[in-house]
């Protein structure tokens, strides 16, 4: 077992870094690793319904990603870019406290810095913090509501736009098809890949689907920066599991029935909720829960997820969950077969 940053890393051609999801969600490539065995196969996400046994639970992030990237002009005339990264926020909450940004403009924005947002709000910057981040004041009733209306999809930054159409097209494309709880800025991307067929076609074959909400923060793209993997500092992100969702999840668990998690969110709200109370709770919460090697899961019997960047959390869970050699083996191979990575790109089953 490794501990040091630079043996989670690995080469990408650029041109396998997905700019758009498949054009049939479940028609995207699907890579299968055996945990026990190493044993790998290679087919197409709707054949998750081969792998996945009746009674077994798949776990899925309801969140819903908010159009949260606006722009505006200062006063002097100058532009600046915001990225809202709590619209999960109570309206009136957010009306009396202001909202944390993480603010782009030609010069660092200084507290009491005015500018008007989309050509119809009023915004002021309240507060600095480190990281181009700010506490931003914006003069509305209800600001989720504005963003619905007037945002913009925040997408990573690998993924590159030229058009507005390509924007629209991404205002669809950049959610789930179960979204349901707005608050997230950024996809549950293992989710993408589900079609509302396919999730008729899973309960017909007897999986039970269960949800739970994790707001999906910008800190997701954040690189791992120390050396030593244990000394990073995880970010903090905004969970809800109903007692309804609990106790389906902690029965199956007692009746040794598999629980899938879709996604490096899912599986971290349910490792978490188990570190903190012995087993999987009805919470309300912020989740920092880091999960690298040596992590000895307690609820997650298999992932759901996608192909992840380098020197991040995200690479170094499912690392956790398979093993470095494994999972940097599959990634080499999927780039021989050219897999496409990311966000928009393709899936991994890992059981």
């Amino acid at each position: 077992m490794s501990y040091r940053l630079e043996d989670y890393d690995y080469d990408l051609p650029e041109h396998l870094v997905a700019q758009t999801p498949s054009p049939e969600r479940d028609r995207c490539a699907l890579m299968v690793l055996h945990r026990s065995s190493g044993m790998v196969e290679h087919c197409r996400f709707a054949d998750l319904l081969s792998y996945l046994r009746p009674g077994e639970i798949l776990v899925l992030n309801d969140t819903r990603v908010v159009p949260a990237r606006i722009l505006g002009v200062k006063e002097t005339g100058g532009h600046v870019e915001l990225l809202v990264l709590d619209p999960y926020k109570p309206p009136q909450e957010g009306r009396t406290e202001g909202y944390r940004c993480l603010v782009k403009s030609s010069k660092p924005a200084k507290e009491g810095l005015r500018f008007l947002i989309e050509g119809q709000v009023e915004a002021r910057v309240v507060r600095r913090f480190e990281h181009g981040q700010a506490l931003v004041y914006f003069d509305h009733d209800n600001l989720l509501e504005f963003l619905e209306t007037q945002g913009r999809v925040p997408l990573p930054p690998y993924i590159r736009r030229a058009t507005p159409q390509e924007r629209a097209q991404d205002r669809a494309d950049y959610q789930t098809v179960y979204a349901q709880e707005p608050g997230s800025v950024a996809a549950p991307t293992a989710g993408l890949h589900f079609t509302r067929e396919l999730l008729k076609a899973l309960e017909a074959h007897g999986v039970e689907l269960v949800r739970i909400t994790l707001h999906v923060g910008f800190g997701t793209f954040a690189p791992v920066r120390t050396e030593d993997i244990r000394h990073h500092t995880m970010h903090s992100e905004v969970v809800r599991v109903s007692e309804a969702a609990a106790a389906r999840i902690r029965q199956a668990k007692e009746e040794g029935r598999r629980v899938m998690a879709v996604g490096t969110t899912v599986v971290r709200t349910l490792e978490w909720t188990a570190c903190r109370f012995g087993s999987v709770k009805a919470v309300s919460g912020t989740c920092d829960h880091y999960i690298y090697p040596g992590y000895k899961f307690r609820v997650v019997d298999g992932i759901i997820t996608n192909f992840h960047l380098p020197k991040t959390s995200l690479l170094l869970l499912v690392c956790a969950f398979a093993g470095r050699e494994k999972i940097l083996a599959v990634y080499k191979e999927a780039i021989r077969r050219e897999y496409r990575f990311f966000s928009y790109g393709d899936a991994m089953l890992i059981i």
